[in-house]
């Protein structure tokens, strides 16, 4: 009974089992000892071969979990744009020590530290993924904080692995001088020569601001408007200038203005909903420079027409009343818009391939436009209806011109030709296109070519007599084999029919890169621009979160830091 007893009152007992009434074995490396009734020997071995590295095991792991539990927290500041000062609140730091006490909270300056040290690794990674590629596109935007300091955003768009787009956000760099073209030029060549990407950019997109216009002519960059933009202009433009739905628009503003403002009429709503049986909604409010918050506010107020009548109905007010037959007036028109409130939607998209829908897109809308107008309608809807008709096929026009869309839409194997309104439009993107396969063609050719001069000796036999007209007529024979050759492969392209609408192109191109070489690679370089600039916009969206009330002695550094990482991780 002795060693049991022994077992209990000695801590070194944890490390050793009793095997037999004179014999231990240690449990840590194996070990028999000789046992009589006392842990002398067992003392001397364990501190001998274990203490240490027990100790170093232990301070190891405990460092371990310190760093997992500090790189979570550093995302956390990051994802949900927390403030530095976080770690200071008196609430923040009880939750944390119930959850580990034994976690030592960093510093706010130690905590700045790691989420720099995060940004470095984090730049590099991006680096190195940008690299890799052959081709990028651009968009770009410009935002100011609430405390009046303006910033210069560039996202970076390509294919990247297993056919996929991708995206990285290249900068977000403060702006405090004047909003010249040449200024915001000067930034954004910068940045394009910090990534290494001067080379590679396909295309810049921008909203329709003259600086932004400029800036891209001055950096001598294809571009073109953020489609979300265009569209806008032409709703906009369509809804302003029908004064009978612009009088309907102004009584929907001001009575959902007063269900918003006013705490008895929002509770009296909620109360004719439920009695309804309808789900709670509320009404939304539209925004003056948008509009599709046009859109989504009549499109509420008609699927709360019955409730938001029996509201009013138990409350005093002078509010002016949207009749039936006005009613009817917004139904027309919310017919006519909605395709232009999906279009904008998936003409936004980040991780699709989105440059390429624009024209078929446009054509799409124009036709739904034509059998809308067919159809029986008010005549404010039906005018609306012809107003939208007309700028639509001015940007059509325009657009189909573009070399931009033009060409992403003939190398989209979902739409090729059939993306055209026009056939002759579509021509003149075929000699585009083949002009352009057929300068990789030349390229390829003059890097696999032997040198000029013993093939100039070949040709002209050492006269020097006849020297520049044979060689006049070998490059006019190079010439026209490099033509045919892009003529073949964009024809033998173009016959072949057509893959689904949902499916995804990049993964038709991985498949066909052997026979369509250099078509492929025209691809990778026109499929990966946006069509909107709407990507520039979701960072500044966030930028409004990590610049806010609790967080507005953000230095423009830490700002740039905490949306790179917000974006790029």
């Amino acid at each position: 009974m002795e060693p049991a007893r022994k077992r209990r009152i000695s801590p070194v007992w944890e490390h050793f089992d009793l095997i037999s009434p004179n014999k231990v074995r240690c449990l840590l490396c194996s070990k028999e000892l000789g046992y009589n009734n006392n842990t002398s020997s067992m003392l001397r071995h364990y501190r001998a071969l274990h203490e240490n590295k027990e100790e170093t095991r232990a301070s190891s792991s405990q460092a371990t979990r310190k760093q997992e539990l500090d790189e979570t927290l550093v995302s956390m500041i990051v994802k949900d744009t927390q403030p530095f000062s976080i770690v200071e609140d008196v609430g923040f730091r009880a939750f944390v020590s119930k959850l580990d006490p034994n976690y030592v909270i960093p510093t706010r300056q130690a905590l700045k530290a790691m989420v720099e040290a995060k940004y470095e690794s984090a730049k590099e990674k991006a680096k190195a993924k940008v690299e890799k590629v052959a081709a990028v596109s651009l968009t770009s935007d410009m935002w100011t904080s609430i405390n009046m300091d303006a910033y210069l955003a560039v996202t970076c768009h390509f294919v990247g692995d297993k056919t996929r787009l991708s995206s990285v956000l290249l900068g977000v760099k403060a702006f405090p001088q004047s909003h010249t073209a040449e200024n915001i030029a000067r930034v954004k060549a910068s940045l394009m020569e910090e990534w290494g990407i001067t080379n590679k950019v396909t295309c810049m997109v921008t909203d329709g601001a003259p600086n932004m216009v400029a800036c891209v002519r001055e950096l001598k960059l294809r571009h073109h408007i953020c489609i979300a933009h265009t569209l806008n202009l032409i709703v906009k433009k369509a809804l302003d200038q029908n004064p009978v739905f612009s009088g309907i628009r102004a009584k929907a503003r001001k009575l959902v203005g007063f269900f918003r403002s006013s705490t008895t009429a929002k509770e009296k709503l909620t109360q004719v909903q439920l009695h309804l049986g309808m789900a709670k909604l509320k009404l939304m409010q539209e925004v003056e420079t948008r509009w599709n918050s046009t859109y989504l506010m009549l499109q509420r107020l008609v699927e709360l027409r019955e409730p938001v009548g029996a509201a009013l109905a138990g409350l005093q007010h002078d509010m002016p009343m949207i009749t039936s037959d006005e009613f009817s007036i917004v139904g027309g028109c919310l017919s006519l818009l909605s395709p232009f409130y999906d279009a904008t939607v998936e003409l936004s998209a980040e991780e699709n391939v989105s440059a390429s829908k624009v024209v078929p897109l446009m054509k799409m809308l124009e036709q739904n436009l034509q059998e809308e107008i067919a159809k029986p309608a008010p005549a404010v809807a039906l005018e609306m209806g012809e107003q939208l008709i007309r700028q639509l096929r001015e940007k059509l026009y325009t657009l189909q011109s573009m070399s931009i869309m033009s060409l992403a839409t003939l190398l989209d194997p979902r739409f090729k030709v059939i993306g055209f309104f026009s056939q002759t439009k579509a021509t003149e993107a075929i000699k585009r296109l083949t002009s352009e396969c057929a300068t990789i063609v030349r390229a390829q050719q003059s890097r696999e070519e032997i040198p000029q001069a013993s093939t100039s000796h070949d040709v002209t036999g050492g006269s020097k007599l006849w020297r520049h007209l044979d060689t006049s007529v070998m490059e006019a024979r190079r010439s026209q084999n490099v033509t045919a050759d892009a003529t073949v492969e964009v024809q033998r392209y173009l016959s072949e029919p057509n893959i689904g609408r949902l499916e995804n192109p990049l993964e038709y191109w991985e498949r066909q890169k052997l026979l369509y070489p250099n078509l492929h690679k025209l691809a990778l370089a026109f499929l990966c621009t946006p069509a909107s600039s709407v990507p520039c916009e979701r960072v500044f969206s966030k930028a409004g979160e990590v610049v806010s009330k609790k967080r507005n002695r953000l230095k423009p550094k830490t700002v740039e830091k905490l949306l790179f990482l917000n974006k790029n991780e």
